[in-house]
């Protein structure tokens, strides 16, 4: 269960670099994108639906975030993109707020227009006090990655599959 924003959530299939886009069927090429772009958003769905309060991930309350999870392929039809969204049942896209978590006590700010400058070392005396302070909602794991490794052989095959469909003689 890796919490951090890195390239975990990209998967490459090698076998097609040395071709140009041009030698591809593209609807064939989407349809692969898509079916695939569905089995990850399944997986992210069911991993918060039934893994919600264990393993690290946020509690399923009201399935909002469950329900924002959606996949979008690109224009040219190369790349899927599986990610929540923010909905009308939201009032903030708090899936940020879940993964990156927020800090107890308030931001340290400015001092504002007419007062003077804080003495030497005051602000980062401030800094250390609200990072002592501990979380006030705590970093939850990565659902959407965990769904993509999970399903890492299955998106493979579908995409060599349609890769090698699409290929143009």
């Amino acid at each position: 269960m890796a919490n951090s924003v890195s390239i975990d959530g990209y998967l490459h299939v090698d076998g097609f670099d040395k071709f140009d886009q041009e030698a591809f069927n593209k609807r064939k090429i989407r349809a692969g994108m898509r079916k695939a772009g569905k089995l990850v958003t399944g997986r992210a769905q069911m991993n918060l639906a039934l893994g919600g309060g264990q393993d690290g991930y946020p509690v399923n309350r009201t399935g909002a975030t469950t329900a924002s999870i959606g996949f979008k392929v690109s224009r040219a039809g190369f790349l899927v993109r599986v990610s929540p969204s923010k909905t009308s049942s939201m009032k903030e896209f708090y899936p940020a707020y879940l993964h990156y978590g927020v800090r107890l006590g308030s931001k340290v700010r400015g001092r504002g227009p007419g007062w003077n400058r804080r003495a030497r070392g005051q602000r980062k005396a401030l800094l250390e006090a609200r990072r002592q302070n501990g979380w006030r909602i705590t970093p939850r794991d990565n659902y959407m990655t965990d769904a993509l490794a999970d399903s890492r052989a299955e998106v493979q095959r579908i995409l060599q599959q349609a890769f090698a469909a699409a290929l143009l003689n």
